[in-house]
C-alpha cells in the first residue's frame, strides 16, 4: 500500500527571519528535525547559513551524513549550508589555553598548574561551551572567515537551553562587580578579556529584530506546558520574540474506521484547544505527522516540502510482537534487588519521567521503601505522581536551593574565621554561575549515598545533561584519587563514580522510543557509559504502537521502522529489553502508574 499522505508545510518564520533563529522545547518534541529543514530551506533560497548544535548529546551527524567538528562544515547536496556542533570538550581545552596565555611571562611554573587545576572542572566546560556560543552572537564570525546570514540553533532540551541562554545575563552582570581574585575559571583578568563578548551576547539575544526563538512542541499536554514555561522565562530575560511551532500534528486517515488513529487525533485536538494562554497568542506553524523518519537530506527536505518520501505500509507487520517483556516484569527484576540506585537515562522526551515514576510506585507495591528523586530542571515527577503513596519520598534536586544551600555552607565553614572584607571576596566569588554545578553535583552524591541501604529511582535529565553531570562526577573522582594516592586512606576511599561503576548497586536504565534517532542516541549513550566502567542494565521501549492493530496507512508505515528498530535492540544493544505500548490515556497518578507496574497495560484494538 502506497499513499501520498503528506502536506506541504510552509513555516511563517521562513517569511521573514530574523538573524539568529533558536529552536528551543522539550527533549523529543523534534527540534532538530525542524531547525535542520528550517535551516536547509534557507539554503535552498540562496542563503547562507550556518547550523549550530549547542546539545552535549547531538545527532546532527545521523541526520545529515556530516561528521560532527567545532568548525563550520559544508554539507553535501545543500549549497549555502554549513554546520557546527560545539563540542564542551574541545571547546573547553581552547578556552584553558586562551586564559593561560593572558597571564604575565613572569608567572611561575607553580602559578600556571595552579591556574591550570582551576580551570579542570566542570565549571570550565560550561563556560567555555558558552563562550563559543557568545562569539556566535556577538557576530564574530568563524575561522575560516566565512560570514553566514543566518545562524540556526538546534539547542538541547529545555532546562539546559534556560542555563545556556540566561549565562550572557549572569555573566556580565557577575564581571561587572568583579575584578579581583579568582573563581573555577581561573583569574577573573582571564574572564574580563570575554566580556564585551558576553556584552554583545546579551544584547543580540535581546534584539527582536536580530533573534527569534521558535518554540517547540508536540500536540501534547506535557511539552506544551514546558514550552509555556519556557516562554514566560525567556521573556522575563528579555527574549520576546516568539512563535510557536507544533510538530507531529495526526490527522486520521479514515476517520471513524480505526481507534487508535481516532485517540491519537483526539487526544492533539484537545491539547491544542485547551492550549495555555502564554503559547495561544504567538504566531503558530503545524507541521503534520510523517510516516519517515527524518534522517537525511531527501526526508528532511520532505518535511517541510512534503511528498518526496513515499509511505510503504506493508500489512504483513500488523499485530506483529516486538521482542521485549512488558514492564512489571522490569520491576519484579529490581525488587528482587533488595535495594540500589535506578538511574533512568535517555533522551529528553523519550518517556524517562513516566518510566521512573511507574518503576518507584512499582517497587513500593512490592513493599519497599524508595525516594523518587530527579535531576532535571524541568522537574515533572511530582506532576507526573499527582498524589502520594505510603512508602514513597519525592524529591527533587533543586538547582537554586541547592546552590543557596552550598553558598550557605561554604560561608558558615571557610568565612567563619574571615574578616568582614574576607567574607566580601568570598560570597562574591560564590556568585559566580558556577557555583550552580557544584552544588548540584554534591547534592547528587548525598543521592548516590542513599541507595546504600535503600532504592532511590532516580528520573535523570535528557542525555547532554546528564553526561555533564557525569563529567563532574569523573572529575571529582581524579581529584580523589590524585589527592589520596600512596596514602594509608587511600584503599578505603569510595568516591560517588565507583559506586556507579558497582553493578550490584547501580543499575541503569535507558529509556529509548522505538525510532532512528533515540536509539542511535541510546546506543551513544551506553557508549559513554561504558567508557565510563558503568555498564547499563537493561533497556525500555516506550510508546510502541506494535501491538495495537491499527490499520492506519500512515500508522502502519511508522510500523515498520519501529520494528527494525526494537529488532536492532533486542539483537545487540541491550542485556536485558521492556516495552510499553503506546496507551490512549497517559498514565499520569499513582494508580496508573501502579498499573504499569503490576500487570501489562492494555491497549486500544
Amino acid at each position: 500500500m502506497t499513499s501520498t499522505h503528506a502536506a506541504t508545510v510552509t513555516l511563517g518564520l521562513l517569511a521573514q527571519p530574523t538573524r539568529f533563529l533558536f529552536f528551543t522545547g522539550k527533549g523529543g518534541v523534534g527540534k532538530t528535525s525542524l531547525s535542520t529543514a528550517a535551516a536547509i530551506a534557507l539554503a535552498d533560497a540562496g542563503r547562507q547559513v550556518l547550523l549550530v548544535s549547542t546539545d552535549a548529546a547531538s545527532n546532527l551527524d545521523e541526520m545529515l551524513g556530516v561528521p560532527l567538528s567545532n568548525q563550520p562544515v559544508a554539507v553535501p547536496g545543500v549549497p549555502g549550508l554549513h554546520m557546527l556542533n560545539i563540542d564542551p570538550d574541545t571547546a573547553a581545552e581552547a578556552y584553558r589555553q586562551r586564559v593561560l596565555a593572558q597571564l604575565e611571562s613572569t608567572a611561575t611554573s607553580d602559578e600556571r598548574a595552579t591556574v591550570r587545576e582551576q580551570l579542570s572542572g566542570a565549571c570550565t566546560t560550561e563556560i567555555a561551551a558558552f563562550d563559543e556560543f557568545a562569539a556566535l552572537l556577538a557576530s564574530e564570525g568563524s575561522d575560516t572567515g566565512h560570514v553566514f546570514d543566518h545562524v540556526v540553533f538546534d539547542t538541547a532540551p529545555t532546562g539546559h537551553t534556560l542555563r545556556l541562554l540566561s549565562l550572557p545575563k549572569a555573566w556580565t552582570g557577575f564581571l561587572a562587580g568583579n575584578d579581583r581574585g579568582a573563581s573555577c575559571l581561573g583569574p577573573h583578568s582571564g574572564l574580563k578579556m570575554q566580556e564585551a563578548r558576553f556584552n554583545a551576547a546579551l544584547a543580540a539575544l535581546s534584539d527582536p529584530a536580530l533573534t527569534t526563538v521558535v518554540l517547540v512542541t508536540r500536540p501534547d499536554p506535557r511539552p506544551m506546558q514546558e514550552a509555556a514555561r519556557t516562554a514566560r522565562e525567556l521573556r522575563a530575560l528579555g527574549l520576546a520574540n516568539q512563535r510557536l511551532a507544533i510538530n507531529g500534528v495526526f490527522h486520521a486517515s479514515r476517520p471513524g474506521q480505526d481507534a487508535v488513529a481516532d485517540a491519537i487525533e483526539a487526544l492533539g485536538r484537545e491539547a491544542m484547544d485547551q492550549m495555555p494562554d502564554a503559547l495561544a497568542h504567538l504566531p503558530r506553524d503545524e507541521v503534520p505527522l510523517r510516516a519517515f523518519d527524518t534522517v537525511g537530506l531527501p526526508a528532511l527536505r520532505a518535511l517541510l516540502a512534503g511528498g518526496a518520501v513515499p509511505l510503504s505500509a506493508p500489512s504483513a507487520v500488523v499485530g506483529a510482537s516486538l521482542q521485549a517483556e512488558p514492564l512489571y516484569c522490569l520491576a519484579d527484576a529490581l525488587a528482587a534487588k533488595g535495594h540500589g540506585l535506578i538511574m533512568v537515562m535517555g533522551k529528553g522526551g523519550v518517556g524517562k519521567t513516566t518510566i521512573a515514576a511507574a518503576l518507584a510506585v512499582g517497587l513500593v507495591q512490592r513493599g519497599h521503601s524508595v525516594h523518587l528523586t530527579t535531576t532535571d530542571p524541568a522537574a515533572h515527577v511530582q506532576s507526573q505522581l499527582d498524589g502520594s503513596l505510603p512508602g514513597l519520598k519525592v524529591g527533587r534536586i533543586d538547582p537554586q536551593a541547592e546552590t543557596q544551600a552550598y553558598i550557605d555552607k561554604i560561608m558558615a565553614t571557610r568565612g567563619k574565621a574571615l574578616d568582614d572584607a574576607g567574607r566580601a571576596l568570598l560570597l562574591e566569588d560564590l556568585q559566580s554561575p558556577c557555583t550552580e554545578e557544584v552544588a548540584v553535583f554534591h547534592a547528587f552524591s548525598r543521592v548516590v549515598n542513599e541507595a546504600r541501604s535503600a532504592f532511590v529511582v532516580l528520573d535523570t535529565a535528557p542525555t547532554g545533561h546528564s553526561l555533564l553531570l557525569m563529567d563532574a562526577t569523573g572529575a571529582y573522582h581524579r581529584q580523589m584519587t590524585q589527592q589520596y594516592e600512596g596514602s594509608a586512606n587511600s584503599k578505603h576511599i569510595i568516591t560517588p563514580l565507583m559506586r556507579l561503576q558497582d553493578a550490584d548497586m547501580t543499575h541503569v536504565v535507558i529509556v529509548t522510543l522505538p525510532e532512528v534517532t533515540p536509539v542511535s542516541q541510546a546506543a551513544a549513550l551506553q557508549d559513554d557509559l561504558r567508557r565510563a566502567h558503568i555498564e547499563p542494565w537493561a533497556w525500555v521501549i516506550n510508546k510502541s504502537v506494535a501491538a495495537t492493530g491499527t490499520s492506519d496507512p500512515l500508522l502502519q508505515a511508522r510500523l515498520v521502522g519501529e520494528q527494525q528498530q526494537a529488532a536492532r535492540i533486542a539483537n545487540g544493544l541491550a542485556q536485558r529489553t521492556y516495552v510499553l505500548p503506546w496507551l490512549a490515556t497517559p498514565p499520569v497518578g499513582v494508580a496508573a502508574l501502579g498499573q504499569l507496574a503490576s500487570a501489562p497495560p492494555a491497549t486500544i484494538r
